[in-house]
């Protein structure tokens, strides 16, 4: 079997250079003769992609799902063309995400689209359901958007469980500067509710570790 460190750290690699790709494709006011030339280079370049295409709801052989590495996720994987991508850190009183956003990511001139804030929040409640045994899935978001949100600036997110009654979870989270904590950019409250085993099989054939699922 390849050694799958390995083709992480290659995916890892293509991600990065992908991104870097889709920032200079956003920003850089290319010739319109080059831009042609350029597309087509492109679609040479995808054919050279021979491997197996995935079912759409196979799990990648990089991942580790339910409930951990995801390579291609659009907020947090490192394989992915369009993530930020967020780094996660598990903290006492809950989750810290970090990343910075770029051009491909602008909704007003020179600030995020506020989809990006909804997508990184809703991702990292997620995680801190995760991280307290409560792997579940988003029901609910309320979203209060309180100033811009910058891009190419570093960003803090934050993230913790404020409420369990069943099988329902409530969490609280924020978008912050790196460098100002203490101005909130964003708030908002996530509801989410885990799946039972059942559930979480139908939901997911392809998966592994069903027993995070049994409560």
């Amino acid at each position: 079997m390849e050694d799958l460190e390995l083709r992480r750290k290659a995916v890892a690699e293509l991600g990065r250079e992908l991104r870097s790709l889709v920032e200079t494709v956003a920003r850089t006011e290319t010739p319109t003769e080059v831009l042609q030339e350029l597309a087509g280079e492109v679609q040479r370049l995808e054919a050279r992609f021979t491997g197996r295409r995935r079912e759409r709801s196979e799990i990648p052989d990089v991942d580790v799902f339910p409930f951990g590495l995801r390579m291609y996720s659009p907020a947090t994987g490192h394989g992915s063309a369009v993530a930020p991508p967020m780094d996660i850190e598990e903290r006492e009183d809950g989750l810290v995400g970090r990343c910075v956003l770029g051009v491909a990511h602008e909704g007003p001139p020179g600030y995020a689209h506020g989809g990006m804030s909804a997508m990184l929040l809703d991702e990292l409640m997620g995680w801190a359901c995760a991280a307290k045994g409560l792997p579940a899935m988003t029901i609910a978001l309320d979203m209060r958007y309180q100033r811009p949100v910058p891009i190419e600036a570093p960003l803090l997110l934050r993230a913790r469980v404020t409420g369990v009654e069943g099988r329902k979870i409530t969490v609280s989270g924020s978008v912050v500067p790196e460098d100002e904590p203490e101005t909130i950019l964003v708030a908002g409250e996530g509801r989410f509710v885990a799946p039972d085993l059942d559930r979480a099989r139908s939901l997911f054939p392809g998966a592994k570790g069903y027993q995070r699922f049994e409560r």
